[in-house]
C-alpha cells in the first residue's frame, strides 16, 4: 500500500520545532518569551533553543531520550521543551512542592539522562533527592553561574539548527498523573496531540499573535500548559513567574497588556486588595481593579467561547479537554472534532443512551501510553480505546456527562456498581448537600450499597425518601439499602473524599480484589 511519495511524506512532517522554525521567519520583531529582565524575539529564543539542542546532542542525547525540570515556572523550562522538540527527546516538569523521598522516586521511576535543577527556594530539597535516589545522570543547575551551569554551557554551544527529522508524534511532555496501583504514572504526550489540542484552546481561549498569556499557574499541571502551547503556536507571548506574587502579577498585567493568566482565587483577593485604588491598569485582562469578570483560575477574555461555556470533560492522558461546552449540548459539551468517545461496558461493550458506563478515547489527543509501565499500557488500551477510568453518559442531544472517578467499585451479588454514579445522583436530591456511597459487607450479596449523607442547612429527608429518588432515577440495583445521616464528611487535605476514612468510620469493607 503506498501513502505517496516518501520524499512527501518527509516534506509532510511537521512538529512543534517547526512551528519555532516558521514563527523566526514570520515574526522577526515580535516577542516570543518575557521572563523577568529577560526578553526574548522569536529568533532569539530560537537561536538559544538551538543552542542547547547543540549541547544536549553532544551530551549523547537523541530520539527517546529523557530530560528532568526539578524547578519552578522558567522560560528555560520552555527552552528546554522546544530543544527537546527538535531532537525527538522529552521533558518532564515535576511538582517542586514535592518532598526529596518523592522527587528521589521520580528519579528512579523516569531515569532521566540529564537533569536540569534550581538552587533558589528548593535546592536543598532537590539535592537530597538526588543523594536519595539511586539513578544518577548529569545535573545542570538553571540558575548557576559557574562553567557547569546552564547559561555557560549554552555560550559554548553552537546556535545552528540541527535540523534532525523527528516524527510530530513521538513524545514531547512527560506529565505524572493519578497514583494507579499506589504509583504514579508519566503520561506521554505527544508533538501532534500538542500541536492539535493548541488549535481548538487557542479558539476556545481566544488566543491570537496579539495575546499575552501570564504563566502564573504551575507548569508541572497540563491545566497550565494548555494555554502555554496554544500560545506559543500562534505566535503570542508567553510571560514566565517563578511562583505566584500578587503585586508582581498586576505589574505584568498593566506594563505587558495581559490577556489571559491563571489566577487561582486567593491570588485574586490579593490583587483585588491591592490594587482597590486603580494603581494598576487592568483593563487588558478585567473591566475594572475589582476583577468582576473572574469566575476561574483559567482567565481568559470574558467573550471566549470557553468563559461562555466553561464545561469540559477531560484528563491529562488525553490532552486535556476532549469535551467541551462551546461545542454545543449539555453535561460536558460535546466531543472534539480531534477524537472520539464511548461509553462502554467492563466488556468494551457500548452502553445505552442515559447509562453510566467507562468513558472510552480514540483520536489524535489520546497519550503515547504511560512511560515504562507496560501492564497498565495493555490494561488501559483494551477494546482499541483509552480507557480513562472514569465514568461518563452519552446524553440525548449526544454530548458527554462526566458522571465521576471509576476508582472504588462496589460489588453486588453479580453487578458491578459505581459509587460516584449514586453519588451524582443522590446530590440531585434538593436536602442534599454532600455525600459518600460506600460497600458494606453482606453475608448473601457480599456487599450492599450504603449512602452517608450531609443535609443542607434546615433541609431534612428519610432514609426512604432518598432510596426512592434513586430508584426513580437508575436500575434499581444500584439504590442505596441504608443511610446514615452526618454532619461532616472525612476529607483529604485536597478536598477529595477519603474514603478509605469513610469505610472505617461507617462499616465499609468486602470490595471485590479489583476496580474493573
Amino acid at each position: 500500500m503506498s501513502f505517496g511519495d516518501k520524499q512527501y511524506q518527509a516534506i509532510r512532517m511537521h512538529g512543534i520545532g517547526d512551528v519555532l522554525r516558521e514563527h523566526t521567519r514570520s515574526r522577526p520583531h515580535m516577542l516570543a518569551v518575557l521572563d523577568g529582565d529577560i526578553k526574548l524575539s522569536w529568533p532569539e529564543l530560537d537561536r538559544r533553543v538551538n543552542r542547547l539542542s547543540n549541547l544536549l546532542l553532544s551530551a549523547g542525547l537523541t530520539e527517546g531520550s529523557r530530560i528532568l525540570w526539578l524547578g519552578q515556572n522558567s522560560f528555560r523550562l520552555f527552552e528546554a521543551l522546544l530543544a527537546a522538540a527538535k531532537i525527538g527527546a522529552m521533558v518532564c516538569p515535576v511538582n517542586w512542592r514535592m518532598s526529596s523521598d518523592e522527587m528521589a522516586a521520580v528519579i528512579d521511576d523516569f531515569t532521566p539522562h540529564i537533569t536540569l535543577w534550581q538552587q533558589t527556594d528548593i535546592g536543598e530539597t532537590l539535592l537530597e533527592a538526588k543523594n536519595k535516589a539511586n539513578h544518577q545522570g548529569r545535573w545542570i543547575q538553571h540558575d548557576g553561574n559557574d562553567e557547569e551551569s546552564y547559561e555557560a554551557l549554552l555560550l559554548g554551544a553552537a546556535d545552528t539548527d540541527p535540523n534532525i527529522p523527528v516524527h510530530p508524534d513521538v513524545p514531547l511532555v512527560a506529565m505524572y498523573t493519578a497514583a494507579f496501583d499506589g504509583k504514579p504514572n508519566a503520561a506521554l504526550l505527544s508533538q501532534s496531540a500538542i500541536l492539535y489540542q493548541s488549535l481548538m484552546i487557542a479558539y476556545g481561549y481566544s488566543i491570537t499573535d496579539q495575546s499575552a498569556n501570564l504563566n502564573s499557574g504551575p507548569l508541572f499541571h497540563l491545566g497550565t500548559m494548555l494555554a502555554t502551547w496554544a500560545t506559543f503556536s500562534f505566535g503570542g507571548k508567553n510571560l514566565f513567574v517563578a511562583r505566584v506574587n500578587a503585586e508582581e502579577m498586576l505589574q505584568l498585567i498593566a506594563r505587558e497588556r495581559v490577556s489571559h493568566a491563571f489566577v487561582a482565587q486567593p491570588t485574586v483577593e490579593q490583587m483585588r486588595e491591592i490594587n482597590k485604588d486603580g494603581k494598576y491598569d487592568v483593563s487588558s485582562i478585567w473591566s475594572d481593579p475589582s476583577a468582576p469578570e473572574w469566575s476561574s483560575p483559567l482567565v481568559m477574555p470574558a467573550d471566549s467561547p470557553f468563559a461562555k461555556q466553561a464545561r469540559v470533560y477531560g484528563q491529562t492522558e488525553i490532552m486535556g479537554f476532549v469535551s467541551l461546552g462551546f461545542l454545543g449540548g449539555g453535561g460536558a459539551g460535546r466531543v472534539s472534532p480531534l477524537a472520539q468517545v464511548r461509553i462502554v461496558d467492563d466488556e468494551g461493550n457500548d452502553k445505552a443512551i442515559g447509562e453510566a458506563g467507562e468513558i472510552a478515547v480514540r483520536g489524535a489527543l489520546v497519550m503515547s501510553g504511560y512511560y515504562n509501565r507496560d501492564t497498565e499500557n495493555a490494561r488501559r488500551s483494551q477494546h482499541g480505546w483509552h480507557l480513562t477510568r472514569d465514568l461518563g453518559k452519552r446524553l440525548e442531544d449526544g454530548s458527554i456527562a462526566f458522571v465521576g472517578p471509576k476508582t472504588t467499585m462496589i460489588k453486588s451479588g453479580v453487578e458491578n456498581i459505581y459509587p460516584a454514579e449514586i453519588e451524582a445522583c443522590i446530590r440531585q436530591h434538593p436536602a442534599i448537600q454532600d455525600v459518600c456511597v460506600i460497600g458494606v459487607p453482606d453475608p448473601k450479596w457480599q456487599q450492599n450499597v450504603k449512602a452517608i449523607v450531609v443535609f443542607k442547612t434546615g433541609e431534612r429527608a428519610s432514609a426512604e425518601d432518598i432510596i426512592e429518588h434513586c430508584r426513580s432515577r437508575m436500575a434499581s440495583y444500584k439504590k442505596p439499602k441504608l443511610v446514615d445521616v452526618v454532619d461532616s464528611l472525612p476529607r483529604k487535605p485536597d478536598g477529595q473524599l477519603d474514603r478509605n476514612a469513610a469505610d472505617q468510620l461507617f462499616g465499609g469493607g468486602g470490595y471485590p480484589s479489583t476496580s474493573g
